[in-house]
């Protein structure tokens, strides 16, 4: 495993890590979350992403009580959650979210950090993120009650997920006025569709802030694996009860042109002795700017063989970058980046 600095900070995140969006709870019991765990920690996996609204906190839930029952000692992981959505759903009555149990304010930013501990049975998080930007956020209060989380221990380093550079900014330039402990990390999508952000917005706060980058979907929920080629079958990740919503997300209007440019990397990936997979994971750790590229496997068969993107990174010249660009032509595949 390759291991990298979080931004300006000293923590070394490992360049692979693995998240519970979607998988568990869903195609992940207990034992089935603790197996794959246990695969990505003894690759040299040592980071592990979760969120208090995934399952309504249960995701949390089950990463630590396999981290519990794998007994990691607690020098040798890091795990992060996020805050703003709060654990209920809105749109069943019986979990309705109130307004103090959502969102960025000092009171919710607070109880969700304590709530999310008791979640994990652990006294602090290494990372706790502001999950997305709030209409009605202040960014005084966000500085400032995420530097007293650090200075009690509740948490080592913070930042944000999907902020619009302008915000983040806002935010570290806050910090540097007030010597407050500043956002270290921002968690964005990137992958081959979905680029333009990490590539062009955050790049600036990479350079002149040193801010970290821990990307989700690598392989754009499944889709640049080649899982579906020849369309999307009954009871994949896209059409899981609760995230049908995914397919549009993922596709937009884009379906047929996105699969018709992932075929095209196929004879890519079979001269370099690799999957699709593998090929669109190293591609995501080629850019120096990002940390670490989360896994999202649904068994320990696909995580171990996502784990192989690591030996093939080498392999990724530029002169096999330009023919990943040039199947995945811009013109034909139009970016869904905002």
């Amino acid at each position: 495993m390759e291991y990298r600095r979080l931004g300006q900070s000293a923590l070394k995140l490992s360049a692979l890590s693995y998240g519970s969006w979607i998988t568990f709870g869903t195609s992940l019991d207990d034992k089935g979350a603790q197996e794959c765990l246990a695969c990505a920690y003894d690759h040299g996996i040592n980071f592990f992403d979760s969120a208090e609204v995934y399952l309504g906190g249960e995701a949390e839930r089950m990463l630590g009580r396999a981290i519990k029952s794998l007994g990691w000692p607690r020098d040798a992981f890091c795990v992060s959650s996020k805050v703003l959505y709060g654990t209920g759903d809105n749109h069943d009555p019986a979990r309705a979210v109130r307004p103090t149990q959502q969102g960025l304010s000092r009171k919710h930013i607070i109880e969700a950090c304590e709530q999310a501990l008791r979640r994990f049975d652990l006294d602090y998080l290494d990372l706790y993120l502001c999950h997305r930007p709030d209409p009605d956020m202040s960014i005084a209060e966000i500085a400032w009650t995420m530097h007293s989380l650090v200075q009690q221990g509740k948490i080592l380093y913070w930042g944000t997920s999907e902020w619009p550079a302008k915000d983040i900014e806002a935010l570290l330039q806050f910090a540097q006025r007030h010597s407050l402990v500043p956002p270290q990390v921002e968690q964005p999508q990137y992958n081959l569709f979905h680029r333009k952000r990490v590539e062009q917005e955050y790049q600036p706060l990479v350079d002149q802030y040193g801010l970290g980058l821990t990307t989700w979907s690598p392989l754009a929920s499944g889709v640049l694996s080649g899982r579906y080629d020849q369309g999307i079958p009954p009871g994949s990740r896209l059409t899981t009860e609760g995230f049908a919503w995914l397919k549009d997300f993922v596709f937009t209007d884009r379906q047929e042109a996105m699969l018709a440019a992932i075929r095209r990397l196929q004879p890519i990936a079979d001269e370099l002795g690799a999957s699709r997979a593998q090929l669109a994971i190293a591609w995501a750790l080629r850019n120096p700017a990002v940390t670490t590229v989360m896994l999202g496997a649904s068994s320990v068969q696909q995580l171990a063989e996502n784990l192989g993107a690591i030996e093939l990174l080498p392999k990724l010249d530029d002169a096999v970058v330009q023919r990943i660009e040039a199947a995945l032509d811009e013109h034909a595949v139009p970016r869904a980046d905002p």
